[in-house]
């Protein structure tokens, strides 16, 4: 039997971690590259190939051979030893506490032996009728748990499998009154689950008719950790670790084993589905060790299937991956939308959806109304988990940020002073959500453009009715004015309007500032009158270009978000738009500055 040193001695360091990390030289006996453990852009994990050690100056990161497997593939250090005892071509022996994993894996294989011995029959004809090929049905290891309390048992028996084995792997299950164990799964199309080293750890069962429950797993045990596993992605890690393709592929999350091997059968190979639980911090830690980078969540269209992929989305997923949510067109489940040949619905789906941060905020918006000061005050809570985290490496949350402020008119340095207080959800006021506006100025414009409408109504003819009024009670007048004609309309008519309504108030409010003659004689009130309607004339003009360029800003500050995440072909088209508006900006400005 082989040491742990025999291990270490016959394979390089070097060669280990670069199947799993991109290395170039950085000095004699020295390597680096970007570490697998944290993000970075600028490489600071280091390898001595002479001392076979590595170390990150970034995350503290640090160990030999063995502990760097450890964490890279999330396995024990017997498993790392075992693997790399493998690699090296040296048998080692298992030492105590070790056997128990090994146990579990070989009573699960003679289990898979007897599930797979009964699958033809009825079981099997359900499989072809769900549109599976029987290189798919062996390809997945599919079996059948045939009907009766103790088959498997009896089974076990016979080759010597103790009753105390088979219950630590959760294929059978005890009476605590009779101490009579019986077996688990019972009637039920068999569905074998391995992790994500290919080992066999637990089964999951469906019946073939409408009894309850429809799905069972395995229960918790020392080698079936349901938070931890995602069903095929031992067959989809190929697509992400790099083994004949270029790694960093698109895992597809689904919600069934049947999606997951139907889209299999149809050359989808990147999808994988989680066991009955919303995705966990586990499996973020496991795709991020693996090299996952993209993800996309394909869950069913109703309201079960928009929570789920909502609890997806509340992990820490979003901070570690690119994600997408998306549903079959069809509004069926993947497997059924493929064997009803919508394979065309699935690649639609996946070429769409929304990624994480617009996710969330589509989500948010379709439940509240984000015209009233309430409904901006609940979207506001609903996204701030997401987008909360500080840490520049986050860039969803600073994506969502933008789009909060964008979307909600707020500043932001007002949202990331409210983010930043340790009493945000108590101190999110009226009066608070009032001082985060960042529209202040641009409504404080449309009031003044008002004011001078009011001292001139055949102003109005210099208005097209196209302009987008931030102000709601400056929308309504506007509304009204311009509907009375430009020669209908005056101050008293439009007052008259809105008599008794909340918009009285300011219409008063906005003459008198208007109109201050203070204590002008008669005969002097004609000049005056003149002066106050050129003033009123040129006030309309610079107002309106004042807006016309804050509208410009604000399209020219969207293009340029739009850059950051678009493809290379896309961005010089934007590039283009922007430098048009930009020069738009400026021509407005030699305008008005010719004009004072």
């Amino acid at each position: 039997m082989g040491t742990k040193e025999d291990v270490r001695s016959r394979l390089n360091i070097a060669e280990v971690i670069g199947e799993y990390v991109s290395l170039t030289p950085a000095g004699k006996g020295r390597m680096k590259g970007l570490c697998p453990f944290h993000k970075e852009k600028s490489p600071s994990f280091q390898v001595d190939t002479e001392q076979g050690y590595y170390y990150c100056f970034g995350c503290k990161a640090g160990g030999d051979i063995f502990s760097f497997v450890q964490q890279t593939e999330n396995l024990s250090f017997g498993d790392s030893l075992r693997k790399l005892a493998e690699k090296a071509g040296v048998q080692v022996e298992a030492k105590y506490g070790e056997k128990s994993s090994r146990d579990l894996y070989d009573v699960n294989a003679f289990a898979l032996s007897y599930f797979q011995e009964h699958l033809p029959g009825p079981a099997l004809e359900y499989l072809r009728a769900r549109g599976l090929t029987d290189a798919t049905i062996a390809a997945f290891e599919l079996g059948y748990a045939p009907e009766g309390w103790d088959g498997l048992v009896k089974r076990a028996k016979s080759r010597g499998i103790t009753d105390r084995l088979l219950l630590e792997a959760g294929l059978t299950t005890e009476n605590p009154e009779s101490g009579r164990i019986y077996d688990r799964f019972r009637g039920r199309v068999m569905f074998p689950i391995r992790d994500h080293l290919g080992r066999l750890v637990g089964f999951g069962g469906r019946v073939l008719d409408d009894s309850k429950p429809k799905y069972l797993n395995t229960p918790d045990t020392e080698a079936f950790k349901k938070g931890e596993l995602l069903y095929g992605l031992d067959k989809a890690r190929s697509l992400i670790s790099g083994a004949g393709t270029a790694g960093g592929g698109e895992l597809i999350v689904v919600e069934g084993y049947m999606d997951v091997i139907s889209l299999h059968q149809h050359g989808f190979t990147g999808a994988v589905a989680s066991l009955g639980t919303a995705l966990t911090a586990e499996h973020a830690m496991l795709l991020e060790r693996l090299g996952a980078q993209k993800l996309t969540l394909m869950f069913d269209q109703d309201q079960a299937g928009l929570k789920a992929t909502l609890s997806g989305l509340d992990q820490v997923l979003g901070a570690k991956f690119r994600v997408r949510a998306t549903s079959v067109p069809s509004g069926k489940d993947p497997a059924d939308a493929l064997l009803a040949g919508d394979e065309a619905g699935i690649r639609e789906a996946l070429l769409g959806g929304l990624d994480e941060v617009h996710y969330r905020v589509q989500a948010a918006l379709e439940k509240y109304d984000v015209g009233t000061t309430a409904g901006k005050r609940s979207i506001l809570m609903e996204l701030l988990p997401r987008m909360q985290n500080l840490d520049p490496l986050d860039e969803g949350a600073e994506q969502m940020r933008t789009i909060a402020c964008h979307t909600l008119g707020i500043k932001p340095e007002a949202l990331l002073e409210w983010i930043g207080s340790k009493a945000k959800r108590r101190t999110l006021t009226d009066t608070h959500m009032a001082g985060m506006s960042a529209h202040r100025g641009e409504e404080d414009r449309e009031l003044s453009l008002l004011r001078q409408l009011l001292v001139d109504p055949s102003l109005l003819a210099k208005l097209d009715g196209s302009t987008p009024w931030r102000n709601e009670s400056v929308r309504k007048v506007m509304l009204a004015a311009l509907g009375q004609g430009v020669g209908g309309a005056n101050a008293d008519s439009i007052l008259e309007i809105f008599r008794g309504q909340p918009e009285e108030q300011l219409l008063i409010r906005l003459m008198f500032e208007g109109r201050d003659t203070g204590a002008i004689s008669r005969d002097t009130n004609q000049m005056y009158e003149q002066k106050v309607h050129g003033y009123a004339a040129a006030a309309v003009d610079d107002i309106q270009v004042s807006m016309s360029i804050d509208s410009m800003r604000a399209e020219v500050d969207l293009l340029k978000r739009q850059v950051a995440e678009a493809e290379a072909a896309e961005q010089l088209a934007l590039l283009r738009q922007i430098g048009e508006l930009q020069r738009a900006i400026e021509a407005e400005k030699r305008a008005r500055r010719s004009t004072a």
